[in-house]
């Protein structure tokens, strides 16, 4: 921690708290540690300072004591994108407010966003920028202050949103103030339907709000259900609140929310504000409102890398986690899953309910029908005509093969097809034919920069290079040739003697270099030439040298070819992989026609390489981080694989991974 009596921000390094709240909560403390300060029981010296849980009913003891000791107080709060379920279920902060000079919600004094709000320029084109995405962004990954509301249908359009709030909240100025809200409501919106929508708390059970059945009335209705925010606010005509932070979404969905109260967004001009602040008169734009309140404000932080983080990191997490909840909370039943893939499976899929795991893929089935749990089968096993959400590697995988036993960082999940498969169609093509979310493209530009710079692939291997001849070199990646994306997806070339006599027959000069797969190289799986008709075998090499030293590659349907694609070689396909068929790769294989024309036979637009890899890397696979045992975005896998920061496997399963090799004709196990 640096020297100094005061952080960069001029808060007192030594903060004293008076009670429990910060003995109990770790998340609380670590990132007030990490952001320079030491939390300390006993009297305050003269240069320290006092925190306090912002109004909390234990936030006067510290006030006391900063006041006898005329000492700096520090008000803590939860930043305004806190976690997936509210802190009374358990979940810590992704954010907090540390706030030397008031708190958010109460208006009696300022505070440090409004501060900001009121002081800061607002105008770095960078900033701005940041802040449109991230409206953009929070919207379209459907993310709120808590994110435990689900696909349920909101009313039908054209009604008054009236926000409820919990009772005793530290920012709603009077209680009575629910009473007057509604009224307003009605009588300024006399023949409309009246929506009040439930505090998620109160959904939960954890608190009592305002407004109860007995409010319903023939155009008063109450909306318990987890209806999305984001969805209730496109349905409206009108927003009335107190002072919730849904008034803020309100703003940024584009609503001019009539407030009551006096919110941090209240004042600017963006609200209609009928108990109005006198010493707020910026006009700002909500841009600039959203900049303030949650870049510049908040102090963000990464729980899978433990450190402070910006406010793109804290919402790829909170996506990562909301993603796990939204697909995981019904449960599932998994099929066709063999015993050592198990845990890492659980890992992935049973954080919300433990996964059931059954032999038979119809009784799997079965049980899963009568249980209202998804189904989801291993890819390889699953029949054709089964239902079910297949599951499969993805493609920044891990440090070793999978046939070493070595569990994935990574996994897809595809209720469609599966990536490998070209005769049907996936959710990975759905992914590259879609536009690309907000932020995408900056996005998957700086994954993909990350990716080469740190020379990561699926799998990891390390190896020597062996001397290369002089020459056009074109790399040829021998396969698996069981492997189900060469079943499924060449038409004539389905093995790596008949890849090296093509790409011999097309270009007779060249040098050839052949790279066997590592798991024929292992002898675990089929594949093997005796004597290749190559220039070069390059066995046991590192892949990222190799590909970095040849001028192009042929494949079949290797993954390899993808991972030349991303480093900026030419790749001529033979089969169809899923990287196939864009306009990206040289195509000799029969490539499906929905990936170049429309249904209406128009041709399709041709995505770029970042498109790719955004729907390829970040957009499709799900990603689970060994170290925080916690669903991670696809970055914290990057930094684990290139830093090797990884838990090894266990000691059963390094056996098993030897019992393995002893009878490898029998070996099928991860790809």
């Amino acid at each position: 921690m640096p020297s100094g009596p005061t952080t960069a921000e001029g808060i007192p390094r030594r903060l004293f708290f008076y009670n429990l709240g910060f003995l109990r909560d770790k998340r609380l403390r670590r990132i007030l540690h990490l952001s320079g300060h030491t939390l300390c029981l006993g009297r305050p010296g003269p240069a320290d300072g006092v925190v306090v849980w912002g109004r909390s009913p234990y936030a006067h003891r510290g006030e006391a004591v900063a006041a006898r000791h005329n000492l700096p107080l520090i008000r803590v709060e939860d930043a305004f994108l806190r976690s997936l379920r509210p802190g009374r279920m358990g979940d810590a902060p992704l954010g907090l407010m540390i706030d030397p000079k008031g708190v958010h919600f109460d208006s009696s004094k300022p505070s440090l966003v409004e501060d900001i709000l009121a002081k800061h320029p607002l105008d770095n084109s960078n900033l701005l920028t940041r802040a449109r995405i991230g409206i953009d962004r929070i919207k379209a990954l459907d993310l709120s202050k808590y994110n435990i509301h689900t696909d349920a249908a909101p009313p039908p359009p054209g009604y008054v949103l009236v926000i409820d709030q919990t009772r005793g909240d530290a920012s709603i100025p009077n209680a009575t103030s629910f009473a007057e809200l509604l009224v307003l409501a009605q009588t300024e919106h006399p023949t409309t339907r009246i929506v009040i929508k439930t505090h998620p708390e109160t959904q939960s059970g954890l608190r009592q709000g305002h407004y109860t059945a007995q409010h319903i009335t023939a155009r008063v209705s109450l909306c318990n259900d987890p209806v999305s925010p984001w969805a209730l606010l496109q349905g409206a005509v009108a927003v009335y609140t107190v002072s919730s932070q849904l008034g803020f979404e309100a703003v940024l969905a584009g609503h001019r929310p009539v407030v009551l109260g006096q919110p941090f967004y209240a004042g600017w001009g963006l609200t209609d504000d009928r108990n109005p602040l006198p010493r707020r008169k910026r006009m700002l734009t909500k841009t600039q409102l959203f900049a303030a309140a949650m870049i510049l404000a908040p102090t963000w932080y990464d729980p899978c890398r433990d450190g402070l983080c910006s406010f793109e990191q804290a919402v790829d997490q909170l996506q990562a986690e909301t993603r796990a909840w939204r697909q995981d909370r019904l449960g599932h039943v998994a099929t066709g899953m063999r015993l050592w893939k198990r845990g890492r499976l659980q890992q992935f899929f049973g954080g919300q309910k433990p996964l059931v795991f059954v032999n038979t893929p119809a009784r799997a089935a079965a049980i899963a029908a009568k249980t209202q749990r998804n189904l989801l089968v291993w890819a390889a096993k699953a029949p054709a005509a089964l239902r079910a959400t297949r599951v499969e590697d993805g493609f920044v995988r891990s440090r070793g093969l999978g046939a070493d036993l070595i569990p994935p960082l990574s996994l897809v999940t595809d209720d469609l097809g599966i990536y490998y498969d070209p005769t049907r169609p996936s959710q990975l093509e759905r992914l590259i034919q879609s536009p690309l979310p907000p932020g995408g493209d900056l996005r998957a530009e700086a994954f993909l920069k990350a990716l080469i710079a740190q020379r990561v692939t699926k799998y990891n291997l390390t190896g020597s290079l062996p001397d290369l001849p002089a020459g056009h070199r074109i790399l040829v990646p021998g396969q698996v040739e069981d492997d189900a994306s060469i079943r499924f997806g060449t038409t004539q070339t389905r093995t790596n003697l008949a890849l090296l006599q093509a790409a011999r027959a097309a270009h007779p000069t060249a040098i050839l270099i052949y790279k066997p797969h590592p798991d024929v190289e292992s002898g675990l799986r089929p594949g093997a030439i005796q004597t290749p008709p190559a220039d070069v075998v390059a066995t046991h090499a590192d892949p990222v040298t190799l590909i970095e030293a040849c001028d192009e590659v042929w494949t079949m349907t290797s993954l390899l070819g993808f991972e030349a694609l991303l480093r900026g070689k030419k790749v001529t396909c033979l089969g169809t992989p899923f990287y196939a068929g864009w306009g990206l790769t040289t195509d000799l294989g029969l490539v499906p026609e929905r990936r170049q024309r429309a249904p209406d036979g128009h041709p399709l637009p041709r995505p770029s390489l970042i498109h790719l890899v955004h729907a390829t890397l970040i957009a499709y696979p799900r990603y689970y981080d060994p170290v925080s045992r916690r669903p991670c975005p696809p970055e914290v896998a990057l930094h684990r694989l290139a830093s090797g920061t990884i838990p090894k496997p266990s000691l059963s399963l390094r056996l098993l991974a030897k019992l393995q090799g002893a009878f490898a004709s029998q070996a099928h196990l991860w790809r």
